[in-house]
């Protein structure tokens, strides 16, 4: 008999029997053509960057945890690798830079680190980590070291190469570092100033540095003038500055102005956040505001795109996002202030955002006339109709225009993440030759868009995975996206987490699960009212009705069995995949939840930023009611808990106090545990331990 999918779990049952199994399942006669480290198996692209003054672009591989960065050239874009990190050690590459000429390349590797300060390590290696700022020549060279990093938050590597590509800064210890990019002296300390000071910006002429300072209630735009002992500051208030941006001839500097922090606030009512957008004179340092949003809902400030969206563009133009009319749209603004021009307008929402290189017109992603894909788009300026670039039934994200050109980054729902070329017939692969011979994209099933209602009257939109040649009543999976503000599609995810999610639903129904991946409200694409729905997430969970509606969708299905129906999902897929366990074990079967949320009232007030909030007991008790705690005595599925112990996004705690509970509860559960692991894992083993556990588990309790 052929033995497969062998691995070492710590299981532990709820008679609190710690064992330590191997287990070594036999294939099933169910099983396909396929395995899962075939179809996780795929270099999975970001980062793509593209030379200003050069036809060159890079981006960065990750195959099989192995990191690395890629370049290729115009018009014929050959790729060819340029670093040559060999090992799945969980050391990201983060922040790609490449300089105007497009010789060399700068880039961060490591995590970031955790409150304690350190950096992480899931081997579990013995001597501390480094996050560290590295440089190498696309010709020929090795990567040499500049400085060290180490910040503190997830996405938040950022080195700024200056325009003449010899320096590069970036934040460190809420100072600002700098070093040469050729490696000639060590990196060295360019402020020590009270805050925390980020988001530097070289000015064009390379001589000065714009940068936030944020002094916790409120935040002030200030420039580092080289040759200088002290900094300016650009109209100074107690309100929050943020996202600088200079003006192409380096006089004038836009930022945006948010309110400082309100003590006493409640927490329950959501409110909105006006913003305003500000034009300084970089040399005096006076400023006056250009425009300012309204007081409604939809005028918040739309912290999802935002700041890659906000852009000093040619012609003296502005370009920003906003939501004011319920979807998240790009508007163009002249730098003298006046009424903003809607540049895209309809029921779509726009994500990735890129000026053309003449900066003329703005490249951007969105899901126009096409809900559960993205594709690629050009509008102007000064507006006029958009238009497409790419269409059908394929997706494409983070555009770049060099040498003429636009490249981006693309899948479909058989063809995972990879590097294209526009054409006028559609689109080219780049680097073809890195996708394995062995995935298996023809034995994939191509996902069906549904749409269901909710209880409430929500229409809810997912992607079915249903087996090849599946007829009987048989056992169905709900998956649940994590964020919230996320959006499955049907296609290969663009991003690493959620790639390999689709590759894992792909997986469970090529072993016969039908699969449905709900994008439950809180997500995004759908519209503002959609993505901040009322009473939802610790406010009340009306999320969850997007769950049972799935259900109830898949009991509807003759090739459903409604007492074999399973859920799973990660971060907050993990939350509803405990919540459904705990509210409806009697529509649920079994669970596997990925480091998720199982106690929202620990976060509050802290979560909300409202210190001292006077609702802050009632509040307490609404989130601890909104969360799977809550219904622990209801809860009888067994659930497969998966988490990592440096987990820097979802307290390691919250499954550990959960365990607790389940065992008071005799509710059966299982564990597996990654130490020194973090939210998203670094290393491609574990997400591959992790799902074959996952896989296991549907066997032993839905077939």
């Amino acid at each position: 008999m052929k033995i497969q999918n062998c691995f070492t779990l710590l299981l532990r049952v709820a008679s609190s029997c710690l064992i330590a199994l191997a287990i070594c399942l036999p294939t099933p006669a169910w099983t396909a053509g396929f395995t899962l480290e075939q179809v996780m198996s795929s270099p999975f692209p970001a980062n793509l960057v593209a030379a200003s003054h050069s036809g060159r672009i890079a981006w960065v591989f990750d195959a099989k945890g192995m990191r690395n960065i890629w370049v290729a050239d115009a018009p014929n874009f050959a790729a060819r690798q340029v670093t040559h990190y060999s090992a799945d050690d969980g050391d990201p590459i983060a922040s790609l830079r490449i300089t105007a000429d497009g010789r060399t390349l700068v880039y961060v590797r490591g995590s970031e680190t955790n409150e304690a300060g350190r950096v992480a390590d899931p081997t579990s290696g013995v001597w501390e980590r480094k996050q560290q700022v590295w440089a190498t020549e696309v010709e020929g060279a090795a990567p040499r070291l500049l400085g060290e990093m180490g910040c503190g938050e997830e996405g938040c590597e950022d080195v700024q190469l200056s325009p003449d590509g010899q320096f590069a800064v970036w934040a460190k210890q809420k100072q600002l570092w700098i070093a040469p990019v050729s490696g000639a002296t060590p990196a060295h300390q360019l402020t020590g100033l009270r805050g925390t000071n980020a988001s530097p910006r070289w000015s064009p002429d390379g001589h000065e540095i714009a940068f936030v300072s944020d002094r916790d209630d409120h935040s002030l735009v200030a420039i580092y003038d080289f040759g200088r002992d002290n900094v300016r500051y650009l109209a100074p208030s107690v309100d929050r500055d943020i996202m600088p941006r200079w003006s192409p001839d380096g006089r004038r500097i836009a930022f945006v102005r948010l309110p400082g922090k309100e003590e006493k606030l409640p927490l329950i009512p959501e409110r909105p956040t006006p913003w305003a957008i500000w034009m300084a004179d970089a040399a005096s340092g006076s400023a006056r505001e250009i425009w300012h949003s309204g007081n409604q809902p939809n005028d918040s400030f739309p912290e999802l795109t935002a700041d890659a969206s906000f852009l000093f563009a040619g012609s003296d133009r502005l370009v920003f996002a906003s939501e004011q009319d319920g979807w998240n749209h790009l508007y163009s603004l002249a730098a003298t202030g006046g009424a903003p021009a809607l540049l895209t307008p309809g029921q779509f929402e726009v994500e990735d955002v890129a000026l053309s290189a003449d900066q003329k017109s703005v490249l951007y992603s969105s899901n126009q006339d096409d809900v559960d894909r993205r594709h690629l788009w050009r509008v102007a300026l000064e507006g006029g109709k958009p238009q497409p670039l790419t269409r059908g039934e394929t997706m494409e994200w983070t555009p770049v225009e060099v040498a003429g050109q636009i490249v981006c980054l693309g899948s479909t729902a058989t063809i995972p993440a990879m590097p294209y070329r526009v054409t006028a017939q559609g689109r080219e692969m780049l680097a073809a030759a890195a996708l394995p011979a062995d995935f298996p994209s023809s034995q994939l099933v191509v996902p069906k868009q549904v749409v269901f209602k909710s209880e409430d009257g929500l229409d809810i939109h997912g992607q079915l995975f249903t087996p090849t040649a599946r007829t009987a009543p048989g056992p169905a999976l709900i998956f649940m996206h994590g964020g919230p503000i996320r959006q499955m599609m049907l296609g290969f995810h663009y991003m690493d987490y959620y790639h390999n999610a689709y590759a894992m639903n792909q997986y469970l129904a090529s072993q016969g699960y039908v699969v449905l991946s709900v994008n439950y409200r809180l997500g995004i694409m759908y519209g503002r009212a959609f993505r901040e729905a009322p009473n939802a997430s610790w406010r009340g969970a009306a999320e969850y009705k997007d769950i049972v509606a799935g259900a109830k969708f898949l009991r509807t299905l003759p090739t459903v069995d409604a007492r074999k129906i399973g859920l799973w999902g990660g971060s907050y897929g993990g939350y509803l995949t405990a919540l459904g366990l705990a509210r409806n074990s009697d529509l649920f079967a079994a669970g596997v939840d990925f480091h998720g949320v199982h106690d929202w009232s620990v976060f509050l007030p802290s979560g909300q930023n409202h210190p001292a909030a006077p609702d802050a007991k009632e509040a307490e008790k609404l989130a601890f009611e909104s969360s799977p705690n809550a219904a622990v005595s209801t809860w009888k599925s067994p659930v497969l808990l998966i988490h990592g112990d440096d987990d820097r996004n979802v307290p390691f705690e919250q499954t550990v106090d959960l365990v607790q509970r389940l065992r008071e509860n005799h509710v059966p559960f299982e564990e597996l545990i990654f130490p020194d692991e973090i939210h998203g894992f670094l290393m491609w083993k574990s997400w591959v331990r992790a799902y074959t556990a996952t896989s296991e588990f549907f066997g032993r309790t839905l077939k």
